[in-house]
């Protein structure tokens, strides 16, 4: 109790302190101009678009949980509430200002679902009447700023990926760290990680797991002051914990104007320790991976720290925040500081339960449409896990930094940066299973994780062509179109050529680390204008789908009560 009543004054303290210096705008700068209610627009499905998703319980197995974890995860499912609130800002506006102007319940769903006003699975589409298109800077910015006028003061300088950009009585624009901006919903969400921590503490006796309680305290510690960097790499020692969460300003996707700001999400997961024991063995080949990619040794001249990197399997039981928002996510690679990642490693957490949910409901039954049929046996979720896996696992393998030295890859390509790196680790990740399977190291056969991932990106593009995975889907979808890799039949079915993929996926690699080691951002503008579009047969292929009732992704019940906490 003395600990958490000292945090708390110490944190107060130097926000106080903070914000007498910075001497910042009024929080009346944030506000939104809502309108006195919110309409659904004429002639949009929103009735059709909400069941086209798939409602489905976040549960998981408690009895390995003490009483002390048990209060735990629920003190961290408060606090991901908190960054579920802060992410409605940071996307359109206050939640409750916004949802008390809804009165249809069809398009209250549908705002809660897609967080605002826009359609996140159709190109970010205005759904409600008056509602203009989104701003591609999201909440991070101030409507009126044009992308000149933020490069002519920011744009040579280094920047606070957790700030947001405001303008000042006098007009400027002056970058606000989230800790002032959303400071009660912090305080909130911090002090619930405190109580979290405190569960799992000494006051546990036998059962305590003072490595999670040491890591929520630091958590709690690091969104209050705005400095992550100790807290990730306190993350990074949790490797037998039962509980876990991923919290706080996380990834840059929603700001599509710089890809710069981060935005607020949080996981809270439950440790599935006997399927995670099966992936140790698949870190020690990261240096050989390396050595091996398709590419100059100019471009993957970066060492590979595999003695940090782990790979883990969890049961989800919350998305909050961006995570939560239209698509939901089924595997993550954190922290994305690229000195953790050359110094400590990284975590590629698999989220199986919802990987199994995703893999039952679209890409089984999409698998049954789409491909061929004598090939449809060779779906199967073990090859599904594993494409996602490694997905994430080549995230960490390729080039962070330019060839000329002079910048990082996601600073040289900016907002074009997320595309080219989810479309990297889409093919890297896939040229890495090739590596192993050949080698003896992967169980199963080349045919059934090839034909499994073609399946995969029918269900991924149906989230639309202009996010980063969409984007990613689109450049690897037509690589392997135009090359023969991947042929549509005159029945509409598709067939994978193994031989040409195989060869196709290698070179593809390769071109993809060339653009990102060469950090030309105008060459990597035209790459995407050429190749991440959606062609019209494949279009018409997705109509298909989409009138079929498959779903579409998923939406979580979730919670203590579906968890037996309450």
């Amino acid at each position: 109790m003395i600990r958490k009543i000292i945090f708390g004054i110490t944190c107060f303290s130097v926000i106080a302190v903070k914000a007498q210096v910075m001497s910042l705008p009024t929080d009346d700068a944030l506000k939104v101009d809502y309108p006195s209610s919110f309409e659904p627009k004429a002639g949009y499905p929103i009735a059709e678009k909400l069941a086209s998703y798939k409602r489905i319980k976040l549960e998981s197995d408690l009895s390995k949980l003490n009483e002390g974890e048990k209060k735990a995860l629920g003190f961290m499912i408060e606090a991901a509430k908190h960054a579920d609130n802060i992410f409605w800002m940071q996307s359109y506006g206050n939640k409750d200002s916004v949802m008390s102007r809804v009165k249809d319940e069809n398009l209250k769903q549908f705002m809660l679902l897609n967080y605002g006003p826009w359609d996140r699975l159709n190109d970010d589409a205005s759904f409600v009447k008056g509602i203009g298109e989104k701003p591609a800077g999201a909440g991070f910015y101030p409507k009126d700023m044009t992308k000149m006028e933020y490069d002519s003061i920011y744009g040579q300088s280094p920047v606070d990926a957790n700030t947001i950009v405001l303008r000042n009585p006098e007009g400027r624009l002056e970058q606000r760290p989230y800790f002032m901006v959303y400071q009660q919903e912090i305080t909130e969400l911090s002090m619930n990680l405190m109580r979290a921590s405190e569960a799992v503490g000494p006051q546990s006796g036998k059962d305590a797991d003072m490595e999670l309680s040491q890591f929520l305290r630091m958590r709690a510690e690091a969104i209050m002051m705005n400095g992550y960097q100790p807290s990730d790499i306190e993350w990074l020692k949790l490797k037998k914990s039962n509980l876990d969460i991923i919290i706080g300003p996380i990834e840059n996707y929603e700001d599509k104007l710089n890809g710069v700001r981060n935005a607020f999400e949080a996981y809270v997961l439950i440790r599935d320790k006997d399927w995670g024991s099966k992936l140790d063995k698949y870190i020690s080949f990261l240096p050989e991976l390396q050595a091996n990619l398709p590419v100059d040794s100019i471009y993957k001249s970066e060492k590979v720290n595999n003695s940090g990197s782990q790979l883990a399997v969890f049961d989800a039981v919350y998305y909050a925040g961006d995570c939560n928002a239209g698509s939901k996510t089924i595997a993550v690679n954190l922290p994305n500081d690229e000195q953790i990642q050359k110094e400590h490693g990284t975590r590629r957490s698999q989220l199986k339960n919802v990987m199994r949910a995703k893999f039952d409901n679209m890409v089984v039954p999409i698998s049954q449409m789409v491909i061929d049929p004598a090939q449809r046996a060779s779906v199967n979720f073990d090859a599904f896990f594993n494409n996602v896996m490694f997905h994430e696992v080549a995230h960490g393998l390729g080039i962070k930094n330019t060839i000329d030295g002079k910048t990082t890859v996601r600073e040289a390509l900016g907002a074009n940066y997320s595309a080219i790196e989810e479309c990297k680790a889409d093919v890297l990740g896939l040229y890495m299973v090739t590596q192993l399977v050949d080698k003896g190291e992967l169980s199963g056969k080349l045919e059934e994780y090839y034909v499994t991932f073609t399946a995969s990106i029918f269900r991924s593009v149906r989230f639309g062509a202009s996010s980063a995975h969409g984007r990613a889907n689109m450049i690897t979808f037509n690589t392997l179109l135009n090359a023969g890799a991947i042929v549509r039949q005159s029945n509409g079915t598709y067939k994978v050529n193994v031989d040409v993929m195989k060869k196709t996926i290698q070179k593809l690699a390769g071109e993809l680390l060339v653009l990102q080691g060469n950090g030309n951002n105008d060459a990597v503008t035209e790459y995407l204008a050429t190749k991440a579009i959606v062609p019209s047969a494949l279009g018409k292929d997705l109509d298909k789908i989409n009138k079929s009732g498959i779903p579409v992704d998923l939406i979580f019940e979730q919670g203590k009560s579906v968890l037996g906490l309450e």
